[in-house]
């Protein structure tokens, strides 16, 4: 019983620090060059 309140224990601090961190990184920028471009040449077809 005890192992099982451990294992409960770990998964809701794991989540609550995932979750912690999603926050803090949610207000990053994308950056704002690169991504795709059309590519061109003899071999594409």
């Amino acid at each position: 019983m005890r192992g099982l309140r451990r294992a409960v224990v770990a998964v809701l601090l794991g989540g609550f620090v995932g979750a912690v961190l999603r926050l803090l990184g949610a207000n990053v920028t994308p950056p704002q060059h690169g991504g795709w471009r059309e590519l061109s040449g003899p071999d594409l077809r």
